[in-house]
């Protein structure tokens, strides 16, 4: 077995792990019938990600809980900072420098964005070139600094409170439905991180009888120091009522 060094295009991600092993997560989960999501898209002239459903409901959500929507930081004498927006983290699979890399794009403001302003966003994203925009200059600029100075540099950037929301975001969200996984639980840097596993046709019991709907494996990392389980499960809750009863 050989050993090398590893590869300067994944540094950031093992720098954010680093920063992130005070957090003390709790994971929950529960199933989300899309139908109405569902029939929703397939009604829309312009084609709607899942991702985005979740963005939109779920911003909604967390601006009624400010507690979840909120930072901490520090041991001894530990701050809390709430945020007045809403700001989602989303996690992309992309190349950089020929390496495959998860990168995370913020999206600002979504607690009152549109259905077609999140989709707009997300499409940005996601077909940009992640070499050419400016967006992760950062990231870029951190891969060409030596390890030490690019953990130092990740490290002042990353710890103050001050403006963390618009760096970090203040929920994270991350998707692995478009492969054969059912579900999965990310802990995503922020207060809340949500995972969405495939849509799936499974059987569901109504009424004493059994049916056939299209579920989708929704799951929350909660961070234990901000919030407690009762407000975590109220958080996943509505999600699932915002998504199940689909009203933009």
């Amino acid at each position: 077995m050989t050993a090398e060094p590893m590869a300067r295009q994944r540094r950031h991600t093992l720098f954010f792990l680093n920063e992130i092993r005070d957090m003390s997560p709790v994971f929950l989960d529960t199933d989300v019938d899309m139908a109405a999501v569902l029939a929703h898209r397939a009604a829309q002239p312009r084609r709607f990600s899942v991702i985005t459903y979740v963005l939109y409901t779920a911003a909604r959500v967390l601006a009624a809980h400010p507690d979840a929507n909120a930072a901490v930081r520090g041991r001894i004498r530990p701050r809390i900072a709430r945020s007045a927006g809403v700001h989602a983290k989303v996690a992309l699979d992309k190349r950089l420098g020929g390496r495959r890399v998860v990168l995370a794009a913020v999206l600002p403001d979504l607690h009152d964005a549109t259905l077609d302003g999140i989709q707009d966003r997300v499409e940005h994203y996601r077909d940009g070139d992640p070499e050419r925009m400016t967006e992760f200059a950062g990231v870029r600029a951190l891969h060409r600094l030596p390890a030490v100075l690019g953990a130092f540099a990740f490290r002042r950037t990353v710890r103050p409170l001050r403006g963390r929301a618009e760096r970090l975001g203040t929920f994270a969200v991350t998707s692995l439905g478009h492969r054969s996984v059912d579900s999965f639980h990310s802990v995503g840097g922020t207060t809340v991180t949500l995972g969405l596993g495939r849509i799936a046709d499974r059987p569901v019991a109504v009424d004493g009888r059994v049916e056939v709907a299209p579920l989708m494996r929704l799951s929350l990392a909660f961070d234990h120091r901000v919030i407690d389980g009762a407000e975590a499960a109220d958080v996943l809750t509505e999600i699932k009522d915002g998504l199940e009863e689909w009203k933009p």
